[in-house]
């Protein structure tokens, strides 16, 4: 029986080995437990797709999306949910058709991951960590030289033991959230045998701020507020929704996911932020609105005539940033100053400067180049029995369910192309078997 090696006991790494069904399986996990960076996905809750129509999900996808293509409609978002239906896991629909188990823990869906491996009698091994993927050269013929030039042999581990391997799956994750394991070692693996891995950087992460009053807004929610992002005059991307501040920038859905389109801009420079606070009011609706609020209050001072329009916490900032007296009566704001008010309230700014670390990042952007790589199958075009899963690859999604996703394609797509390929090789063997029977029989 042919011999399968994951490395990498995460998403992809799980729903490969589960897919892969008729071979000796064996999951090289050096946690103390599987799924340890999937417990810890959607705080806990784990979003483990996202219910658009299928073809939406590749607008999703922020780097190599025609290279998912195939893994994608092999495997789609239904066809996810209906694997973990089967295995007794009940899901749920919420907002942005965001997909999570009913009970709202993540452990659940690492229970149906267990099972479904489980069923398969996939072996796994815990504590133990792959050290190096072992190759050969293999002759190719001259009309072939298509073909991979190696082949995988087998694996050694850290403690020095050998594992033979015809096919090993690369599902080690990228480098986001290190401590649970997320060390790059999948990169180390692909460049050893021959694959370029391209620049890797945070993403869906939240960013660093300059401003000196971002932290004095830390904690403060503003839900409903429209954000763009730009460098120089280029707006590089506008959403709605939600934004948090904290003591060094901001984060909050709307930032994570804009962190995966600015992430390349911000190598060249600062990028601008612009939070309309009051996005449902076009300037001159907002200014009557301002105006009607004021009227009730012409003595009132201006520090304390912008409580039913603004949180507590911004406004001292707002009153800053729009240059009126504090301390001025409302009945002596002129027109233009008003206008300076309404100016901050639609386009409150924040400067950029950089994206945080690596620990607090979702996902990780770049990997191993999908070019190296046939994605048709997830196997090397390198050598040849190697395959990649999940977010070793240089492909990366927006938030929304997207990159989990991404992994139980590829990871499925890599564990049945292995499962068709050893059923091939156990037919012409038997076939090769009853020939050689019909032979000595005549």
């Amino acid at each position: 029986m042919s011999n399968v090696v994951v490395i990498g006991g995460g998403a992809a790494g799980m729903m490969a080995a589960a897919a892969c069904g008729g071979a000796n399986v064996i999951v090289l996990e050096q946690n103390e437990k599987l799924g340890k960076k999937l417990f810890l996905t959607g705080k806990g809750r784990c979003n483990l797709t996202n219910a658009c129509e299928t073809e939406e999900l590749f607008s999703a996808v922020v780097q190599n999306h025609r290279f998912l293509y195939s893994s994608i409609y092999q495997f789609n978002n239904q066809q996810v949910m209906d694997f973990f239906h089967g295995r007794g896991l009940r899901l749920k629909v919420e907002r942005g058709n965001r997909v999570f188990p009913a009970s709202d823990h993540s452990s659940d869906v690492i229970k149906a991951l267990e099972k479904a491996m489980s069923d398969q009698n996939v072996t796994v091994r815990l504590n133990t960590k792959a050290a190096e993927i072992q190759t050969e050269e293999v002759a190719v013929p001259e009309k072939k030289k298509a073909l991979p030039p190696k082949r995988v042999t087998g694996v050694v581990t850290a403690d020095g033991s050998w594992i033979k391997a015809d096919y090993v799956i690369i599902a080690t994750g990228g480098l986001s959230y290190p401590s649970t394991g997320s060390t790059g070692d999948g990169y180390t693996f692909a460049e050893q045998t021959g694959h370029r891995v391209t620049e890797c950087s945070p993403s869906l992460v939240p960013l660093n701020a300059k401003e000196s009053y971002v932290k004095e807004l830390m904690g403060l929610s503003l839900k409903n507020v429209s954000v763009s992002f730009y460098q120089g005059k280029k707006c590089l991307h506008s959403e709605m929704g939600e934004l948090m501040f904290t003591h060094f920038g901001v984060t909050g859905p709307i930032v994570l996911s804009a962190s995966a389109l600015i992430n390349s801009p911000l190598k060249k420079g600062n990028c601008r932020i612009e939070i309309d606070l009051k996005p449902a009011l076009e300037e001159k609706q907002l200014d009557r609105r301002i105006l009607r609020d004021w009227e009730e209050v012409p003595n009132r001072q201006y520090k304390n005539s912008l409580q039913k329009l603004l949180p507590a916490k911004l406004i001292p900032i707002v009153i800053r940033l729009s240059g009126i007296g504090e301390n001025k009566k409302i009945n002596e704001i002129t027109k233009e100053e008003r206008k300076q008010l309404v100016n901050v309230l639609k386009h409150f700014p924040v400067t950029v400067t950089g994206l945080r670390g690596y620990e607090e990042a979702v996902i990780t952007r770049g990997g191993v180049s999908v070019r190296d790589v046939d994605p048709a199958t997830m196997e090397s075009k390198i050598v040849k029995g190697l395959y990649f899963a999940g977010e070793v690859l240089d492909t990366d999604a927006l938030t929304g369910g997207y990159n989990l996703q991404i992994a139980w394609s590829t990871g499925w797509l890599a564990g049945v192309n292995i499962r068709e390929h050893i059923s091939k090789k156990r037919e012409q063997q038997e076939t090769g078997q009853a020939k050689q029977k019909q032979k000595t029989g005549q």
